[in-house]
């Protein structure tokens, strides 16, 4: 039996888009489904409303894999600005630079606070937790307890919807790898020191595409289809069933009409949610139970549309660590790109508001939700609620895989699961491994992917992408050339 394409990708967010487009330009057929009906580029979508446009989550171009930094140039090579990166965080009615700036938070937070978090961190360096496994033992051990229920427990909480002590210890050992607070206050003083040792700031400028990350996407998308590749839109996957004997995956997907599509293909490539997949899947897989009980983050973006002659503040986001609202973080679209808003004398606030699918604040009508958004950014001071035009609510589900205490298991024993019983079906991105995966590590992902699948073997680790590759957000965009140099690729799968 022959099967009707090579290659059939499911999502076409980052991961599944970079697939396609290497895989077409190596002259393989390749066909990819996409849930939503109007935009690739999942959760690097760039949405657009009345021509304002709004970056779902905030995506930064950078990246310490030469491939990565190549592509981009590749597919997008003349629409790329930088941008200075700015974040702050709000907490107690003030402002703190982020990262920490000495000076400014030692005046911020009081002279007897301070000396009070220094304190703190020298008990927890004295006596720390031994082998944290939560997210609480591994901050604490690294900052000490008041900074951790200060800057940590808040927006942390806001952002997962569980408390920090049942959050592994992972997430922060991945998010935050190689800091705590000697060598912040070491590094805002100066004294970083310029050894291999030294923790780098956080960006000061970055790459942005002038119309947010969905340019990139989109221009993906056109060059797939242009070189012979299909990309459905509006197709939710309904049932998948391997054919062992015959090496032959049969898809069908889903139309919102409620007709069925069903097509074959010798790999599948799937960023879909695990939970999701499994599923789908027919034998069911062994793994089932445990892909049943992965858990997902999801967030909105209320989109404030505001009167004003002058950019309301320089930052890119602010991160609200204020437990008297609800909202976790605010992007300023026009500090991303200009382009973001159309027209003079009108400013674009994104307020994002974690939660989970089908709870108070994600079933809420739209209205609702921008009242509530409007009263916030009046009470955070950053926006006179009275200069609010317009507005309008972008949903994005299983925005987050959540780093529980059991998730890493569950993982592992999908992961064995599945390399050994579907041989052609490759998991790739940040739903598709359930791991919180920068938009340059999902493409890397699918990148090693790709060249397993044109060897005709796992020749490639995927899994040790953002693991094996020691990451953070350092150095400026000026400093590309260095960056590109270091090839942050794990090695060959043992």
């Amino acid at each position: 039996m022959n099967a009707d394409i090579e290659t059939l990708i499911i999502g076409a967010g980052p991961a599944g888009l970079t697939a396609g487009y290497l895989l077409t330009k190596e002259g393989r057929d390749v066909l990819i489904i996409e849930r939503d009906e109007t935009y690739v580029g999942g959760i690097s979508r760039t949405v657009d409303y009345k021509g304002f446009l709004f970056d779902v989550g905030g995506h930064r171009f950078f990246s310490k894999s030469k491939e990565v930094v190549d592509l981009w140039r590749e597919i997008l090579p003349d629409d790329f600005i930088q941008r200075p990166r700015l974040s702050r965080i709000f907490y107690g009615g003030k402002f703190y630079s982020y990262p920490l700036k000495a000076r400014e938070a030692l005046f911020n937070l009081g002279i007897m606070n301070s000396v009070a978090c220094v304190l703190s961190y020298a008990w927890a360096r004295v006596r720390p937790v031994k082998d944290p496994k939560t997210f609480h033992q591994w901050v604490r051990n690294q900052f000490g307890e008041r900074l951790f229920s200060i800057f940590f427990r808040t927006y942390t909480e806001k952002v997962w919807g569980m408390s920090c002590d049942d959050i592994s210890a992972d997430w922060a050992a991945q998010r935050i790898k190689g800091l705590d607070l000697f060598s912040a206050i070491k590094n805002a003083l100066g004294f970083g020191g310029g050894g291999k040792g030294q923790i780098k700031t956080l960006i000061q400028s970055f790459d942005y595409p002038r119309r947010g990350p969905g340019m990139m996407w989109e221009t993906a998308a056109d060059k797939i289809r242009a070189k012979g590749g299909t990309i459905l839109m509006g197709r939710t996957l309904s049932g998948m069933s391997w054919n062992s004997e015959q090496g032959i995956w049969t898809v069908s997907v889903s139309l919102a009409s409620g007709e069925i599509e069903t097509f074959t293909a010798r790999n599948v490539i799937s960023s879909a949610p695990i939970r999701e997949l499994s599923t789908a899947m027919s034998p069911r897989p062994l793994s089932l139970f445990h892909a049943r009980e992965l858990k997902y983050r999801d967030f909105l973006t209320v989109a404030l549309i505001i009167r004003s002659e002058t950019d309301l503040f320089p930052d890119n986001w602010i991160y609200i660590h204020d437990p008297s609202v609800k909202v976790g973080r605010v992007q300023n679209f026009l500090s991303w790109s200009p382009d973001m808003v159309p027209a003079p004398g009108y400013a674009c606030l994104g307020l994002e508001y974690f939660c989970f699918e089908g709870d108070g604040l994600w079933s809420a009508d739209d209205q609702d939700l921008v009242a509530l958004a409007k009263k916030e950014i009046g009470q955070i001071g950053l926006c006179d609620p009275d200069l609010i035009v317009d507005a309008c609510v972008v949903r994005q589900p299983k925005a987050y895989p959540v780093y529980d205490e059991e998730y890493r298991d569950h993982v592992m024993a999908i992961r064995l699961d599945m390399e050994g019983s579907f041989p052609t079906l490759h998991l790739v991105g940040r739903n598709g491994m359930h791991k919180y995966n920068n938009q340059d590590h999902a493409m890397m992902t699918a990148m090693l992917t790709v060249k397993n699948i044109l060897a005709g073997k796992r020749v490639y680790d995927v899994w040790g992408v953002n693991e094996d590759a020691e990451y953070s957000e350092s150095g400026t965009s000026g400093e590309r050339a260095a960056l590109a140099s270091e090839r942050l690729v794990p090695g060959r799968a043992a």
